[in-house]
């Protein structure tokens, strides 16, 4: 099945789509986001629950009664639940993390928000946040969640991308550009 769509091209993506048209119908697209985001920290947290997930040894019955037991104690929802089961079910655990990404970028985007990740040399302040929040929302016209990453090896400026754009003012960059053109010329 081909499509225009990107998120959809992917097997990630279309779990993503069926869980969130799901949460739509039911209006629990909010709390499945909540949901979602419990998911993600518990394997960040964990790298047994990491092993739950991703490996192939264990038994598709063992992971989804292992993986209820867990996401119900960390107060779970039953529908987040189910699906996390049904991808054990069906033996697409590992996708799990790339599911969150998507149905996270589905959400947003029916909320009229658009995800950007910037990555500077320092953590940017408040002011500078806020700043950078403006000037993308009047480049795109819509509400931008900033995802922020701190990378001391370029030095200074940032590194914005949005979608599949991407705007480099690191210092690094302007160096190596420098660097590039100081060689050419001698």
């Amino acid at each position: 099945m081909a499509t225009d769509e990107p998120i959809m091209a992917s097997v990630a993506g279309r779990y993503a789509s069926a869980l969130f048209e799901l949460a739509t119908d039911e209006g629990k697209v909010a709390e499945v986001e909540g949901d979602l985001a419990k998911f993600q920290a518990l394997a960040d947290e964990s790298s047994d629950f990491v092993i739950l997930i991703r490996s192939p040894v264990i038994a598709s019955d063992d992971q989804q009664k292992a993986l209820a037991a867990v996401l119900e104690k960390a107060g779970v929802g039953t529908l987040t639940i189910n699906f996390f089961k049904l991808l054990a079910k069906n033996r697409r655990l590992f996708a799990a993390g790339d599911v969150v990404r998507d149905f996270q970028s589905l959400a947003a985007r029916a909320r009229g928000e658009v995800k950007a990740e910037v990555t500077a040399a320092t953590p940017l302040t408040t002011a500078h946040v806020e700043a950078l929040k403006a000037a993308l929302k009047a480049s795109t016209g819509k509400d931008v969640t900033l995802v922020q990453k701190v990378d001391p090896s370029i030095l200074g400026g940032l590194v914005v991308k949005l979608g599949s754009r991407m705007i480099d003012s690191s210092l690094k960059t302007k160096l190596n550009g420098m660097r590039v053109a100081l060689k050419g010329g001698a």
